[in-house]
């Protein structure tokens, strides 16, 4: 169970406690493949009952984190992601009043998002099943990938129903903006904004867990 609620970038237990919250993961692409990384946790539609829960010790007898705990595990996670070569400009922000975690960074290139996110499976702050080989540039044929995910179908069928619950509702939101204009892309699930320069997916995770929603996706540019 603890790898399946670790499917997505930060470990933040209190979030999966229930079953509605959000994730958007955005990612802001110059032609020269510099960039920007953002990643947000939002679990503010169920603020009132997660601050019910935080004063628990354990709800369906998992151990319920403290404040002090998420805000060590998301320090620990940019500490690792500043030592990672290319990135810069690590930023978090803990809002615990409305359950919104934020973390943010600049890159060299795309693929050292890849790398970070190595080294924080490396020290356990995700779970092994975790997919790190997230995305892929070729500038000389102006192209980006997103690439293709294992499924975790069988993990989840393990699951007891209460721990399925945990999805249900969940969302999953992926937003890509460049500086070029997309020419053509692989995947037309993902919507591409009026001006081109923009590429958006929404999901519920459960889906993208099953794999009835594919992520993945090559962009071509101008």
């Amino acid at each position: 169970m603890k790898n399946c609620l670790r499917l997505f970038l930060l470990c933040i237990p209190l979030l999966f406690l229930t079953s509605c919250f959000d994730i958007l993961d955005k990612v802001n692409v110059k032609a020269d493949g510099t960039g920007e990384y953002t990643i947000i946790l939002n679990a503010s539609k169920s603020k009132t009952r997660l601050a019910s829960i935080s004063k628990m010790e354990t709800i369906n007898g998992k151990k319920v984190p403290k404040k002090a705990e998420i805000e060590n595990k998301i320090n620990e996670a940019a500490k690792i992601f500043k030592g990672t070569p290319g990135i810069s400009n690590v930023k978090t922000s803990m809002d615990f009043d409305n359950y919104i975690i934020k973390l943010s960074c600049n890159f060299k290139k795309i693929e050292n998002i890849n790398a970070g996110l190595e080294k924080l499976k490396a020290q356990n702050i995700l779970g092994k099943m975790v997919p790190t080989q997230v995305y892929s540039q070729n500038l000389e044929k102006k192209a980006l990938t997103r690439n293709k995910v294992n499924t975790f179908k069988a993990d989840y069928d393990k699951m007891s129903k209460a721990d399925k619950e945990v999805f249900n509702g969940a969302k999953y939101t992926s937003i890509m903006q460049f500086e070029s204009s997309v020419k053509s892309q692989t995947n037309n699930t993902y919507v591409l904004s009026p001006n081109k320069k923009a590429l958006k997916l929404e999901a519920d995770i459960l889906d993208l867990i099953l794999q009835k929603k594919q992520i993945q996706n090559t962009i071509l540019f101008q």
